[in-house]
């Protein structure tokens, strides 16, 4: 534990607060997601962004992979064991709230006669949130997830 701490401390603040910050957000998506849905969550993060959305400075890529980086340790240090899907859609809002956009993307295959799905987030073309290269292993949706308007029903509402 103490070396935990000695590692945090040795964070510049900016680091820190993205790591605390991905850390509460990554429990509350993890609460929320099994018994809201995927919709639902979404909906519930976008309500919170910016109304623009696109940086293309170019200081974006290096604070997107220092964002992606806080996000991974916040998984692997904090509470629980989040999702692919959970901490794609915290990497992806932390993102979006920084004026950076990038795609939320998911995959699927079939693996020793179980189906399987995943779950990455892209920037720029580049993968920010998959280190070991697992998407590789799946077919992507043609669409990112984040993108995809809600879904009318059959009687005529949108649903979330």
């Amino acid at each position: 534990m103490w070396k935990w701490i000695r590692h945090f401390k040795a964070l510049k603040p900016p680091a820190r607060e993205l790591f605390l910050r991905a850390s509460v957000l990554l429990l509350l998506v993890s609460a929320t997601l099994p018994w809201r849905g995927f919709r639902k969550t979404k909906a519930s993060l976008e309500h919170f962004l910016p109304a623009v959305c696109g940086s293309e400075s170019l200081d974006a890529q290096p604070r997107a992979a220092l964002i992606a980086e806080m996000v991974c340790a916040a998984a692997h240090y904090g509470i629980g064991r989040p999702s692919c899907l959970e901490q794609s859609l915290v990497l992806w809002w932390l993102l979006a709230r920084q004026g950076i956009a990038s795609d939320l993307r998911v995959g699927v295959r079939k693996h020793e006669g179980n189906f399987e799905a995943h779950a990455w987030v892209e920037c720029g073309g580049t993968i920010l949130s998959d280190l070991e290269a697992e998407h590789r292993h799946f077919a992507a949706f043609d669409a990112a997830l984040a993108s995809l308007p809600s879904e009318p029903r059959r009687d005529g509402k949108v649903t979330d």
